[in-house]
C-alpha cells in the first residue's frame, strides 16, 4: 500500500515524501508512533511516557502482529504466530479498551488520546499522523455494494465517542467532531458534526494535531 507520509527528520522537523509504507519494517514505524507521544508530552522521559500510554501498548502489539500477518513467513510457522497475536491482541484489549485487529492498515504516528472503548474493524483503513479520541468506532455497515469499512486520510483528527461506519473515504486533515455519527464521505479540510454528521465548517486539523498550537 503506497502512501505519502511525514519522515521524521534528526532535527525533529518532518517533510512530506511519496513512500512505501511497509508494515514488515514495524519498528521504524513505531517509532513515529512515539514520537507523536513525546511531543504531546513535551519533556518527559520515554519509559514513563511508554509505561503510562495504554495507546503505545496497543500500537506496540499491533504492528509486530502486522508485520507478522503481511510478511512472507511460510504458513506452517506463521500460523501459530498469529493464533499468539491474535491472543496478545485480546489481551490488549482486555486492559487497555483498545481493539486494533492485524488486518487493519494503519500509517505511521497514529496518537490515542485516551484509551478505552476503541474499535477498529478488521479491514479499516488510517492514513499517517491521525488522532484517536477515547469511545470512537471505525467500523463495518452498509448492504450490498454500499457495504464495507471506512478509510481515513492522513492527519485526520476523530473526537470522542465519535463513530464512522460504511464504505467511505474521510479526506486529509478532516476533524470529526464529538459524539458525531459519520456514515457518508468527509471532504478534505473540513470539519463534521452531528447525527448525521453534517459539514460545520472549512477548518482543518491543524490545531487539535499540534501540540503547540
Amino acid at each position: 500500500m503506497e502512501k505519502s507520509y511525514s519522515l521524521e527528520q534528526s532535527d525533529g522537523s518532518s517533510k512530506n515524501e511519496k513512500c512505501t509504507y511497509r508494515p514488515i519494517k514495524w519498528w521504524s514505524i513505531y517509532k513515529q508512533d512515539i514520537t507523536r507521544y513525546k511531543k504531546y508530552r513535551g519533556k518527559s522521559p520515554l519509559f514513563i511516557v511508554w509505561l503510562t500510554e495504554q495507546g503505545l501498548w496497543a500500537l506496540l502489539q499491533y504492528r509486530m502482529a502486522s508485520a507478522l500477518y503481511r510478511s512472507n513467513i511460510p504458513i506452517v510457522l506463521k500460523a501459530p504466530l498469529l493464533v499468539l497475536a491474535a491472543a496478545s491482541q485480546k489481551l490488549v484489549e482486555i486492559v487497555a479498551g483498545i481493539t486494533l485487529p492485524y488486518k487493519a492498515s494503519i500509517g505511521p504516528g497514529l496518537y490515542i488520546g485516551h484509551y478505552g472503548n476503541i474499535i477498529l474493524s478488521t479491514n479499516a483503513v488510517i492514513g499517517h499522523t491521525c488522532n484517536l479520541s477515547q469511545g470512537v468506532t471505525i467500523g463495518v455497515s452498509g448492504r450490498g455494494q454500499r457495504r464495507g469499512v471506512p478509510s481515513i486520510g492522513n492527519r485526520v483528527y476523530i473526537a470522542a465517542n465519535a463513530v464512522v461506519v460504511g464504505k467511505i473515504s474521510i479526506g486529509d486533515d478532516a476533524v470529526i467532531a464529538a459524539n458525531s455519527l459519520v456514515t457518508t464521505d468527509v471532504a478534505a479540510h473540513t470539519t463534521v458534526m452531528g447525527v448525521p454528521a453534517q459539514t460545520i465548517n472549512t477548518n482543518g486539523s491543524e490545531a487539535y494535531l499540534d501540540p503547540s498550537l
